[in-house]
């Protein structure tokens, strides 16, 4: 699969080719290590993942203590900067101590009243936490054409980890006409195959 892409505030366009997928990062990653550590430049290599996907993941549930617990903790962390940056005002160490206590208590007071607030007028809609992340479900490592032939000579001469599963390349659908895109990149010409050896 050939992708034509363009730096911002350069008129250049690169011609990517698939050198190997992947189904996960750390894998492209370590292809892409294996490649500047044999002294690859690796300048010409991109990473792209592709068919992306939100996963959520729950972390916990959520109840109206729990919420009032996290609302204290961001509170008296919160309040405890507030009052070091106060505290540097003060003549005495001791003064400067109970004013970031005081500080630090007062935001956790603060925080489980604003945490459980919030989380009594939710309803009940959403009583667990959980964290994002988008995720991909295949890497490619894209490499500029006039640099593949080496790469896949490096890529193939070195070890592949055992814990990897190197997926086809996605099906192309022929080569990219920036003409008929309706860009204005200068004509590039296409290569017709692997140039011959002498």
């Amino acid at each position: 699969m050939a992708q034509l892409t363009t730096t911002p505030g350069t008129p250049v366009v690169v011609d990517r080719r698939v050198l190997v997928g992947y189904d996960n990062y750390p894998a492209a990653q370590r292809a892409v290590d294996g490649l500047s550590d044999a002294g690859f430049p690796v300048e010409h290599v991109t990473i792209v993942g592709s068919d992306l996907r939100l996963e959520e993941t729950v972390t916990g549930r959520v109840t109206n203590g729990r919420a009032a617990l996290t609302g204290a903790g961001s509170g008296a962390i919160f309040g405890a900067v507030v009052g070091m940056f106060l505290g540097v005002f003060t003549s005495t160490t001791m003064s400067f101590l109970v004013l970031v206590l005081w500080a630090a208590l007062w935001g956790a007071v603060t925080g489980a009243a604003f945490g459980f607030i919030n989380h009594f007028f939710t309803g009940g809609k959403r009583d667990f936490a959980s964290r994002s992340a988008i995720v991909a479900g295949r890497y490619d490592v894209l490499v500029a054409a006039s640099h593949l032939d080496h790469a896949r000579a490096v890529l193939d001469g070195g070890p592949r980890p055992a814990d990897t599963v190197i997926v086809d390349p996605a099906p192309s659908a022929g080569p990219y006409d920036p003409a008929a895109a309706g860009s204005t990149s200068p004509d590039l010409p296409h290569p017709e195959g692997p140039a011959p050896r002498p």
